[in-house]
């Protein structure tokens, strides 16, 4: 039989027992799980009695002491460094038993009195040597061996939600290459996308139970007779969309990760394909492989080089080609070719690294390109229009180098934390202010948070949402002229706002104590791209949190807000967005977009005006536009594993009629309304109501008696203001409501469908998944809120925009007993100020209010 590792981060009972030890019994409970996790198959049934007993004892305990919660909090966190100890002491240890005769010595012998002895020293400080001590192995036992090291079992490395590492990624790319029936297919695929395949939440739940932080079996709870807590998790599952250049199709795959010693395969990783399937009629997002292909194949095609000529540029290193997806506007436009149609601009100066090239467009020019094949297969010089004249203003570099001067008074702004942050991480796991969830990134949505929670005092870990994401943004223009009227960008489905993330620069991006994470994609040609610094996690301080003053005492509490802020920034051609979740102490979650970047101008004949937009300059005009974002948000409030006990209220505030029971004209309340099916919770915002919805949980109360919930409060908003038969809308009809709410279902990931990009399809995704009219009652809820700002351009937009926000709240609404932000503790500030207005004798100084005065 093959040798065994003494993984202990990965025995269930392990884990079930060091999440309810305290520091006075670490000494005891080590040796007692060290000997549970080496002999559990030869467990007597009194044997198993007693650790039942055991366990039973330690939960008592817990229950016991839960009013000492900060003391629970210390041990908690005694016990995590313990058992990264004992993994990083045991790991590599081998017990070669194949008669499973691994014992654990009772401290007769010398070596084990020492290491007992060492345990029970000094809880802070143990020595490697003392567990290794602990155990012995039969040397007499049999051991088949096969020339070098058999395999081993390790102890999971990656919790089933963390993103793929590096190395998965090219093991799965190699997989499915390796996978390919001829050379010619394995020479023609190109990867597009190779993501997480995020398993399903009951492995999550396992996983957060008995494997990885938060270490909760309550999440899981193991009932007699019940299904035995496995020893390991899933393998974890890589899926790939790989698009061949040769045949032109598209195709999925499902890679199984798994993992085997160096020595016996020749590898560390090795995959399995699960699954694989083309999907006929699509065309995948644009990669920036091809963008530059683009680029510099339509600088290559004589026609254009002419074209040019006759505007006056002869040197190419002055042109910049903008690839923007054809969309889909008739059949010309059908996903069996891979189209882009540019957008043409010009830089004025060759040798300024950061000259805005935006600033000149060039219009006339009409060219089609096949991508597939990289050619241009149709070109026309359709109208003369002569490049705008160069704008002085046209620069955002600093001072001289854009012909200005800096200001002179902007005084340094440090953010210190002298004792560090208050957040805690654990790989992507994070802990704030009672505030726990995992961090996730994929090259299509950027960023993702996952399994949100909040520690609520005595009623513990209470879950909010299991996922959230900005899943889709689409830009539509509003200028019917060519060739602004097929500019209505997918951002996400046509090209990826993960794949397009900066790396962020510490003091400019981000102020204070910062958590970098990298993010790693593939590239076109299967090889892996690391963005480094990719998300950035802070603390910011955010205003008063609370206050009051009482004005016959002029004594006053107040309360400073702080927040923790992830976040990302992408650059999709001309614009940069920059996309935000902040949690705050009071149970808040906050969604935000920042907008800002270049606006993507036209070019005007002279004399020329379009009431279609803003003239910004002499021959330069920036058309109105919209940009909508969709943030897909799979809730679980205070729901466990298992359970679907959620549903949405709508609620308006309604003024109450003229009569009796409103004789003073002065009566409003809020009426409420059940969204019982998909259809029905296809909804608008309505200010003049105050609209907001409520995902509630219909089997938890609150103190009163009321249902808790989460509610979901709009920011500013619109709807699209285009035509019910636009084009765009034919691929976005997802952007006609601004909320949608369906039943959880596996695969429904984004509004528009997985391929928006050339989709002739009507309605895709979203809206045709609601015609199912499923039930919303009591079930697994997922919101989809549509939001979106109308752009108006404004000279003062130019030549960057000065960031624009948009976004919406998550807030508790009966969540909570009373207000979760009131034990938030007084600032150091605060305390001092208290102490110097403080007599000798403890009372309060009189205050000098003159109100207080004349009382």
């Amino acid at each position: 039989m093959p040798c065994r590792t003494l993984s202990l981060s990965l025995h269930p009972k392990f884990n079930y027992f060091s999440f309810y030890i305290y520091p006075s019994q670490i000494k005891y409970s080590i040796l007692l799980c060290l000997y549970i996790c080496t002999n559990s198959h030869a467990f007597s049934p009194k044997q198993a009695l007693a650790c039942d007993l055991f366990s039973n004892f330690l939960v008592s305990a817990r229950e016991r002491e839960r009013e000492e919660r900060e003391a629970l909090y210390v041990s908690k966190l005694w016990n995590k460094a313990i058992l990264r100890w004992i993994w990083g002491a045991c790991e590599s240890f081998t017990m070669a038993s194949a008669s499973k005769t691994t014992t654990f010595l009772p401290c007769h012998d010398s070596s084990s009195r020492k290491a007992s002895s060492e345990l029970a020293a000094d809880d802070h400080s143990v020595s490697p040597a003392a567990i290794a001590s602990l155990i012995r192995t039969d040397s007499s036992s049999n051991v088949s061996s096969t020339k070098g090291i058999p395999i081993m079992l390790r102890a999971q490395s990656s919790h089933p939600l963390d993103p793929l590492s590096a190395a998965e990624i090219s093991v799965a790319v190699a997989t499915v290459r390796a996978a390919g029936a001829t050379p010619e297919v394995r020479d023609g695929m190109r990867f597009v996308e190779v993501v997480l395949s995020e398993p399903d939440k009951n492995v999550v739940a396992l996983a957060d139970a008995y494997f990885f932080p938060p270490f909760q079996p309550s999440l899981l709870p193991r009932n007699k007779g019940g299904a035995v807590i496995p020893s390991k998790l899933p393998a974890r599952r890589a899926r790939l969309v790989v698009y061949n250049k040769k045949s032109n199709e598209t195709s999925i795959w499902v890679v199984e990760l798994s993992e085997v010693h160096a020595a016996t395969r020749g590898g560390h990783h090795r995959g399995k394909v699960i699954a694989s399937q083309v999907v006929k009629d699509v065309q995948p997002p644009m990669d920036a492989v091809e963008y530059a292909e683009c680029e510099a194949v339509v600088k290559e095609y004589p026609p254009f080089r002419e074209a040019m000529k006759k505007r006056g540029i002869e040197d190419m290193d002055l042109v910049m080609v903008d690839a923007w997806c054809v969309g889909y506007h008739s059949n010309a436009d059908a996903p069996s070719r891979r189209l882009a149609k540019p957008l043409i601009f010009c830089r004025t100066e060759s040798d300024c690294p950061m000259e805005n090239g935006y600033a000149r467009p060039v219009e006339g020019i009409y060219a089609l390109v096949d991508m597939q094949n990289m050619v241009v297969i149709e070109f026309e010089d359709r109208k003369l229009v002569p490049l705008p004249p160069a704008d002085p203003l046209r620069n955002y570099t600093p001072g001289e180098t854009r012909g200005g001067v800096d200001r002179s008074d902007v005084k340094p702004l440090q953010i210190v934390q002298s004792e560090g942050p208050s957040f805690r991480v654990s790989g992507h796991y994070i802990e704030w202010q009672k505030w726990n969830f995992r961090i996730g990134f994929t090259p299509r949505e950027g960023l993702v948070i996952h399994s949100i929670a909040y520690v609520d005092g005595s009623r513990g870990r209470r879950p909010i949402a299991h996922r959230l994401s900005f899943v889709e943004m689409v830009v539509p223009y509003g200028d019917p002229n060519d060739p602004h009227y097929r500019k209505n960008a997918f951002d996400a489905g046509e090209d990826g706002l993960g794949k397009n993330a900066h790396s962020l620069k510490k003091g400019c991006d981000c102020l204070g104590y910062i958590k970098y994470f990298d993010a790693h994609f593939t590239n076109f040609t299967g090889g892996v791209d690391t963005i480094e610094n990719c998300v950035c996690l802070h603390e910011e301080d955010h205003g008063i949190l609370w206050k009051h003053q009482d004005w016959r005492t002029g004594l006053a509490e107040v309360r400073r807000s702080r927040r923790l802020t992830v976040s990302f920034i992408c650059t999709v051609a001309n614009y940069e967005y920059g996309f935000y979740w902040h949690f705050y102490q009071d149970g808040k979650i906050e969604a935000e977009v920042k907008l800002t970047g270049v606006l993507s101008l036209g070019a005007l004949q002279p004399g020329e005006v379009r009431k279609y937009g803003t003239t910004i300059a002499p021959g330069l005009y920036a058309p109105v536009h919209q940009h909508f974002f969709v943030a897909r948000m799979d809730m679980a409030v205070d729901c466990k594993p298992g359970e679907a006990f959620n549903q949405v209220v709508e609620v308006d505030v309604k003024v109450e009629e003229a009569g009796k029971e409103n004789v003073h004209n002065n009566a409003f309340y809020t009426e409420e309304t059940v969204l019982k099916s998909e259809l029905q919770a296809m909804r608008d915002c309505n200010f003049s109501s105050a609209r907001h919805w409520i995902v509630r949980n219909t089997r938890t109360v609150n103190r009163t008696g009321q249902l808790t919930g989460y509610k979901l409060v709009p920011g500013s908003n619109c709807l699209p203001l285009a035509g019910p038969e636009a084009k765009f809308l034919r691929r976005a009809a997802f952007l006609k409501h601004n909320l949608w709410v369906t039943p959880y279902t596996r695969d429904e990931d984004f509004p528009g469908g997985e391929f928006p990009n050339q989709n002739p399809r009507v309605g895709e995704g979203l809206a045709s998944w609601v015609k199912q009219n499923r039930s919303l009652e009591e079930t697994n809820i997922v919101l989809w809120y549509v939001f979106g700002i109308t752009h108006v351009p404004r000279l003062e937009d130019w030549p960057v925009m000065p960031v624009e926000r948009i976004g919406f709240m998550l807030q508790p609404h009966g969540f909570f007993n009373c207000s979760p932000a009131i034990d938030v503790p007084p600032s150091p500030c605060q305390l001092e100020a208290k102490d110097n207005d403080t007599k000798d004798n403890g009372q309060a100084k009189p205050s000098p209010s003159g109100l207080i005065a004349k009382l």
